[in-house]
């Protein structure tokens, strides 16, 4: 049974940090490209960053600088390091898994940057 949990989501001020963490089980972790999408309210879901089997990665021009993603491959996770938050990063964040046709995703989890 394949499973994503997402988890670090919370409420930061702008400026602030946050590092949210994917942990995968049920599939073959390092063959994946893993992603986090994010999506706020009334709008459509859109890529933030991504990191392929080969450790390549890319990021959405927003978050460029700002965001790091990174894979342990022993551990089957995927993290996403957030820095310099700002209030249009609120979102839910969700963590793909994409190999071929096939794609498999969490439940999400909510960042929110407010003072």
């Amino acid at each position: 049974q394949v499973q994503l949990v997402e988890s670090g989501g919370g409420l930061v001020q702008p400026g602030g940090s946050l590092r949210l963490s994917c942990a995968a089980s049920g599939f073959t972790f390092s063959s994946y490209t893993m992603s986090w999408y994010r999506q706020a309210p009334g709008k459509q879901r859109d890529l933030v960053a991504a990191i392929d089997s080969g450790e390549s990665t890319n990021y959405a021009s927003s978050v460029k600088g700002r965001f790091t993603i990174s894979r342990d491959n022993a551990k089957n996770t995927v993290s996403l390091q957030m820095n310099s938050l700002k209030p249009e990063d609120t979102a839910v964040y969700y963590c793909y898994a994409e190999r071929l046709r096939r794609s498999y995703q969490g439940r999400g989890t909510q960042v929110t940057v407010s003072s």
